[in-house]
């Protein structure tokens, strides 16, 4: 596995992670629209041993997300990008925002994903990706 790295738009939070995402999911929950600002989110679900941050501090926000879980969320305090997750939900891993990827339009592309999660949230003329399981809830 190559290394990758990513950070967010204005370059003050960078990361690096070393190993091959353990899942890569699309989830449509309405907070995922909301903090992606798009239908749904592209994440990458990385071993907390792997991911290190390489440069900055990042701002931290917590709720109880749709799942009943609560959600840390890790974002830049300047641009707002949004680069990663973590909840007991997902034990010791990082719910890493695929598009927060240097690479990410190429890594996202050639990705198979393993599940859709929250479908009962997605938009209508949004296909489910063949292939994927697909979860109502989480």
């Amino acid at each position: 596995m190559l290394v990758q790295s990513g950070g967010c738009i204005c370059g003050k939070i960078r990361y690096t992670y070393n190993a091959e995402p353990i899942t890569k999911v699309l989830c449509h929950c309405d907070d995922c629209r909301k903090i992606s600002g798009s239908n749904y989110s592209v994440n990458f679900l990385v071993p907390e041993a792997a991911f290190q941050v390489t440069v900055g501090m990042p701002k931290i926000f917590s709720k109880v997300a749709d799942s009943g879980d609560t959600i840390n969320s890790y974002f830049c305090g300047d641009c707002g990008s949004m680069i990663w997750r973590e909840s007991a939900n997902c034990g010791p891993n990082k719910v890493v925002k695929a598009g927060t990827l240097d690479d990410s339009g190429k890594v996202i592309s050639t990705s198979v994903f393993d599940a859709e999660v929250f479908t009962r949230s997605r938009v209508e003329w949004v296909q489910p990706i063949a292939g994927a399981s697909q979860r109502v809830a989480e």
